[in-house]
This record gives structure tokens, C-alpha cells and sequence, in this order.
């Protein structure tokens, strides 16, 4: 076998193979076998006659394709390994040349693992940045727990900022047509939250229960559903209750209702410990995701098509549950994100290639710092996440197959391969989700 290689791009080769007669006569054995259980010979049971005897009952075409067929594929492996190509996905086989039983020449043009440079990784210049919760973040949170405690009284009177109303409303163009997604019965809305575009509220403000009036509004400019971006349009309501709504007051009385605590303070110092906990959490997010980020700019790496792709389906996929999450499909999320599908496309792409190159970056860091994770820790994982979503027969189910298990493998490295990152730059020690690798 005799191969050469040539350099398509960085992540695709074409390898041309040469094949002698002693490998395209191995290759031919092999078809006369595989056509031969197939084939019936009067005396002889399927498979048991005498090779010669065989080979004269058979096609010498089909000899011939089956033998090319053969040996291109037994022998790829090595001409691969021969032309020192690690391919990641096999793009397809081109038989050039064959002369059956002399020779053969084919081309196999295939995806693979580009030559990947890691930059400097003990320099890098990302840090973290611990933002405190503020007194109006605290109140805000005080703010939710009392909402959960409003008391809500029906009255006659009209409605004012701060009431709830609850309604019957049609949504139409100009012209008199409905619109999709503007007819709504028994809407429980709040005045003055700005749940609605400009105008809406503030004109049910002064009405009262049992009225029927119309709202005349110019949807925004930049409203997401193009069809009404800065349209007029008209809303036929029926004010069907009001509701006055009392929010109890942010004191002792609303700590003891609401939690464990006997005071307003002990709440608010409460509320601002889980809060700094949770920025902390939010910014060790954003420093790992920096450190990583610079190392791949730092880095030479393009990704194969293949993983692009591949990534580019896991980001359609997760697109696609979302939507039906809201109950809308695709193309329904598209339009009021205010997206066109190639403007997704091209945006979802990019994301695809830069996952693409992250992973390639880092499981060669990995490889080059020996960093691996045991099926203790894998086990131990599967064991945290039995107890969280032990309510889940489906996840429950899901945590036994095998591929879950290489994937949380992978996944345990790839974070250690970061934690190895943060301790390399001196970063904090609570930005670290595993043990400090030791390279020793």
C-alpha cells in the first residue's frame, strides 16, 4: 500500500491509495466468501462448496465489486495510519484506478482534527469581578415576598395604579382584523407594572367594572412581531373586576409571616447573604467562561465541519424545546425574536464554531496535563444527581445508560481542566469546582 495526502484546508485531507496485487487478491478471497453463502450449488450445502467450484458459478462483475468494495474498506484504517491523518468523520471514497487482480488506486477525502497550538495559559488576564447586592436589590426581593402576601379585595370603584384588573380584550389592525396573540379572556393584569405596550394600562385607569371601551395604541418601533412594529391598532375591552389590592408593609410582621426570622432586619440580612452567595456563583460563572475564552482566542485552532455541524444541531435542538416550552414552534420563536431563519442560522453558527474550538482547546489541555476523571468521582456525580431529580423516572433512567455516563465523564474533565486554569493564574480559590489538579 502506497499513500499520499493532500491538504484540503486545516481540518480536511484528501489521501490517495494505492493498493498491490497480494492486497486486492486477500480482498478477493473475502468477496468470493461473502457471495458464496448466498449462492446455491446443486450437491453442496449453502456455503460448504469447494472455493474454485464457487467461483466459476459467479459473476466475475460482481467478484469485482465486491473485491473493490472490500478492500477499500479493510484497508482504510491503515492508510490512514499510514498517511499519519487522524480523521474525525469519512466524507467519502473514490475509486480511481482498478485492474482486478493487478490493481487499484482510490481517494478518500475525510474530516479531521485540525493541529491545534494552546497559547499561553499561565498568563491570562481575565478576573473576577464580585459585584455586592445593593440596598435597592434587597428591598426589590422584600418587594417579591410581599406581593406573595397581597390581599386583594373586589370593589366598584374605579380603577386606579396598582390594581389589579381583570378583562376581556380583542386586539385589531387598522383595517378591523384580528391579530394573532391580541385576544385574551379573563387577563389578570396589574396597572402600572408595564406588562403591556405604552398606553394600554394607562388608559383602563378611571374605568370601572362592567365597562366596554375601546384603546387606541401605536404598537413600538422595535416591537419584536414585524407585522406591527409601529403600527396603530385597536382593543376592544370588557372591564369585567377590579380588584384593590393591599401590600402588607416591609416590617417585623411581614418577617414572621414569611419566614423563620422575627424581625425586618434578620430577613434583609438574611436575603442579602443568599444574594452575595448567588453573585459570587454568577461571577466564578463569568471568570471560568472568561479564562477559557481568552486561552482559545490566545490559541491556533479551527474546527472541522463535522463538529461544527454537530454543535449546530445540539443548538437547534435546544431552540426547539424552548419554543414548545411556550408553545410555538420554530418558525412562531423566529418571528418574535423579530429573526429571520438565516440571520439564526448565521448567528447560531458562529456560537456552533466557537463551542467547536473551545472543546478542541480544552480537551488537549486535558490530554497535555494528564488530567482525567476516575469512575469514583463519575459514580459519585451520578449519585448527586439521582437524589435531584429522583422525582424523574425518565432522568432516573436516563443516568444508567452508558453514553450518559462517558458524557458526565467528559464533562467532570472538561471542569477540572478549568479549575487547572483558575489555579495556574493565581485565581480565587472558591472560583475552583473540583480538587486542584495535581500534576505530580
Amino acid at each position: 500500500m502506497k499513500t499520499t495526502t493532500k491538504k484540503i484546508s486545516d481540518t480536511r485531507v484528501e489521501v490517495t491509495v494505492t493498493l498491490d496485487q497480494a492486497e486486492l487478491m486477500s480482498a478477493r478471497k473475502k468477496a468470493v466468501d461473502r457471495l458464496a453463502q448466498n449462492l446455491k450449488v446443486q450437491g453442496f450445502r449453502n456455503g460448504k462448496a469447494p472455493a474454485s467450484y464457487v467461483e466459476k458459478q459467479l459473476s466475475p462483475n460482481a467478484i469485482a465489486e465486491t473485491t473493490i468494495d472490500i478492500a477499500v474498506r479493510t484497508t482504510m484504517p491503515a492508510a490512514f495510519e499510514s498517511a499519519k491523518q487522524e480523521p474525525v468523520a469519512i466524507l467519502g471514497a473514490n475509486v480511481t484506478k482498478y485492474v482486478p487482480d493487478e490493481s487499484a488506486e482510490y481517494v478518500v477525502t475525510a474530516e479531521i482534527l485540525p493541529d491545534v497550538k494552546i497559547g499561553d495559559f499561565k498568563k491570562l488576564k481575565a478576573k473576577r469581578e464580585v459585584v455586592e447586592p445593593t440596598d435597592q436589590d434587597i428591598e426589590d426581593v422584600l418587594n417579591q415576598i410581599a406581593n406573595a402576601y397581597i390581599e386583594k379585595t373586589v370593589t366598584k370603584n374605579p380603577a386606579q395604579n396598582g390594581d389589579e384588573v381583570i378583562i376581556d380584550f380583542v386586539g385589531k389592525r387598522e383595517n378591523g382584523e384580528a391579530f394573532e396573540g391580541g385576544t385574551a379572556k379573563d387577563y389578570h393584569l396589574e396597572l402600572g407594572s408595564g406588562a403591556f405596550i405604552p398606553g394600554f394600562e394607562e388608559a383602563i385607569v378611571g374605568h370601572s367594572a362592567g365597562d366596554k371601551f375601546d384603546i387606541n395604541v401605536t404598537f413600538p418601533k422595535e416591537y419584536p412581531e414585524k407585522s406591527l412594529a409601529g403600527k396603530p391598532a385597536i382593543f376592544e375591552v370588557l372591564l369585567k373586576q377590579v380588584n384593590e389590592q393591599k401590600r402588607p408593609a416591609l416590617d417585623d410582621e411581614l418577617a414572621k409571616r414569611s419566614s423563620d426570622f422575627q424581625t425586618i432586619d434578620e430577613l434583609k440580612n438574611d436575603i442579602k447573604t443568599n444574594l452575595s452567595k448567588q453573585n459570587l456563583h454568577r461571577a466564578n460563572e463569568v471568570y471560568r467562561d472568561a479564562l477559557v475564552s481568552e486561552l482559545v482566542k490566545n490559541s491556533r485552532v479551527a474546527a472541522p465541519e463535522i463538529l461544527v455541524d454537530d454543535q449546530l444541531h445540539f443548538i437547534r435542538n435546544d431552540m426547539v424545546r424552548n419554543a414548545a416550552s411556550h408553545g410555538l414552534t420554530f418558525e412562531q420563536y423566529l418571528d418574535l425574536a423579530g429573526q429571520t431563519a438565516e440571520e439564526w442560522e448565521k448567528q447560531a453558527r458562529e456560537l456552533a464554531e466557537a463551542r467547536a474550538k473551545t472543546a478542541l482547546v480544552l480537551q488537549l489541555l486535558a490530554k497535555e496535563q494528564k488530567i482525567t476523571a476516575s469512575d469514583e468521582e463519575v459514580n459519585a456525580k451520578i449519585t448527586e444527581l439521582k437524589d435531584l431529580y429522583k422525582r424523574s423516572k425518565e432522568a432516573l433512567k436516563n443516568l444508567k445508560d452508558p453514553k450518559v455516563f462517558q458524557d458526565i465523564k467528559n464533562r467532570l474533565v472538561i471542569d477540572k481542566t478549568v479549575d487547572f486554569l483558575v489555579s495556574s493564574n493565581k485565581g480565587p480559590e472558591d472560583a475552583i469546582m473540583n480538587q486542584p489538579v495535581d500534576k505530580k
